[in-house]
C-alpha cells in the first residue's frame, strides 16, 4: 500500500472520526486515501479555522482534533490554533503536507523548515522522512497529544513519502496505569486540612479535563471547603452551589479574592499556573498549599507547596476523602470570606449585587 494509504489506517486505528483542513497539492495523496475511510473530512475555508475547530473538538471530546493544512502558507495558517490548543492543554494532531525530500536542501517554492516553526508551541513533532517510521510516528503523537497535560503535536508529510510503498500495519494500542497518591502525602495533606483555620479550593482546567467535577463536589460538601474556579475550569462546581463561589481570575478586589486574602491554606486541584498566577493571589508567599494533579507542580516562588499528591484526580480526592478530615462543619462561607457570620449563600450575595 501507499504511504498515504497507511497514515489512514493508523488514523482510523486511533478513532478519528474527523479531519479538519484544506486539500492541497502536497496533500492530495492522503486525501485520495481518505475517499475509501469513514474518516470525514470538513473542509474549511481557511486553515486557521480547521486548526481551531480540532482545538475546540479535543477540548470538548478530551480525543485529539486533527486538523490538516498544505506546505508553506497553508501551515503557516495553522500556528494560532495549534499554539492556542497548545496552551489550553487541548488534545490537537496537525498534518502538514511538505515538499519532496528532493527539495528541501535548496531554496524552492513555498518550502519552509515547519518542523522548527512548530516546535516551540507543540508538545513534539517529526518529519515523516521514511514510510515505516509513519505507524510509530502516528501512534506516539496520539499518546503524546492526549496525555497529561494534553496538547498539540505535529506531523510533517513530504509528498514523495507519502507516495512511497509500504508494507506495514498501525500500533496496537497500550493502555499506561495512572499514579495514585502515596500514604505519607494523603496523611500530610488531610493534617493540613484539619489545621486550616481558612481554607479555600482553588480548581483549574484539570477537573474538566480528568472528568473529576462530582468528586470535586463531594469533596467540598464533606470538608465544607468553599471553592473558586478559574476562567477555565468553568463547572467545576455546579455555579448554584452553596460552597461556589464562582470564577476567579481577574485582579479585581472581589468577593472571591477577599477570601483568598484571608485563606492560610489553598488546595488547588487541577491548577495551572498560567491560569491565574499565584502571585496574584498568594502575593506575601505565606500561604500553605496542597497541589491536587495529573502532573508535578510547575517551579514558581509563589506557589511553593507543602504537600502534592500526584495521580489521578478523582482518585487522589477519593482517597483524601477516606482519610480523618475533621474540618469544622458550622464555618461558614462569608464568615471565612469577608469576616462576617452570615449564613447566607455568598451565590446569591453575588447574583444580587450582578442584578441590581
Amino acid at each position: 500500500m501507499k504511504a498515504s494509504e497507511l497514515t489512514v489506517k493508523c488514523l482510523e486505528n486511533e478513532n478519528v472520526d474527523y479531519i479538519f483542513g484544506i486539500p492541497g497539492e502536497e496533500n492530495l495523496d492522503l486525501m485520495d486515501a481518505l475517499l475509501e475511510s469513514d474518516i470525514q473530512f470538513i473542509q474549511t475555508r481557511d486553515e486557521r479555522a480547521a486548526a481551531f475547530m480540532a482545538d475546540v473538538y479535543g477540548r470538548l471530546t478530551g480525543r485529539a482534533g486533527v486538523c490538516l493544512a498544505t506546505l508553506g502558507p497553508g501551515a503557516m495558517n495553522l500556528v494560532t490554533g495549534v499554539a492556542d490548543a497548545n496552551m489550553d492543554r487541548a488534545p490537537l494532531i496537525a498534518i502538514t503536507g511538505q515538499a519532496s525530500l528532493d527539495r528541501m536542501h535548496k531554496e524552492s517554492h513555498q518550502y519552509m523548515d515547519v518542523v522548527s516553526v512548530f516546535k516551540p508551541m507543540t508538545k513534539w513533532n517529526t518529519l515523516l522522512h521514511l514510510p515505516e517510521i509513519i505507524p510509530e510516528s502516528i501512534s506516539k503523537a496520539f499518546k503524546i497529544a492526549t496525555s497529561e497535560k494534553p496538547g498539540a503535536t505535529h506531523i510533517d508529510f513530504p509528498e514523495d513519502v507519502a507516495r512511497m510503498q509500504i508494507d506495514a500495519e498501525p500500533v496496537p494500542h497500550d493502555f499506561p496505569s495512572e499514579a495514585e497518591p502515596v500514604a505519607a502525602c494523603l496523611q500530610r495533606a488531610a493534617q493540613l486540612i484539619n489545621d486550616a483555620r481558612q481554607p479555600i479550593i482553588l480548581a483549574g482546567n484539570g477537573v474538566i479535563r480528568q472528568n473529576a467535577s462530582r468528586m470535586l463536589t463531594q469533596f467540598a460538601e464533606m470538608t465544607n471547603i468553599p471553592v473558586a474556579h478559574t476562567f477555565m475550569g468553568k463547572g467545576s462546581i455546579p455555579w448554584t452551589h452553596r460552597l461556589s463561589l464562582l470564577s476567579v481570575g481577574l485582579q479585581a478586589n472581589d468577593f472571591v479574592s477577599c477570601g483568598f486574602d484571608r485563606a492560610d491554606l489553598v488546595i488547588a486541584i487541577g491548577y495551572d499556573i498560567v491560569e491565574y498566577h499565584p502571585s496574584l493571589w498568594n502575593p506575601n508567599r505565606d500561604k500553605k498549599l496542597i497541589h491536587i494533579d495529573t502532573q508535578p507542580s510547575e517551579s514558581d516562588a509563589a506557589y511553593v507547596t507543602d504537600v502534592e499528591m500526584v495521580g489521578n484526580i478523582r482518585q487522589s480526592l477519593r482517597h483524601l476523602m477516606a482519610q480523618e478530615i475533621f474540618f469544622p462543619k458550622m464555618r461558614s462561607m462569608l464568615q471565612i470570606h469577608c469576616g462576617k457570620s452570615y449564613s447566607t449563600n455568598l451565590t446569591n450575595i453575588v447574583m444580587t449585587q450582578i442584578f441590581r
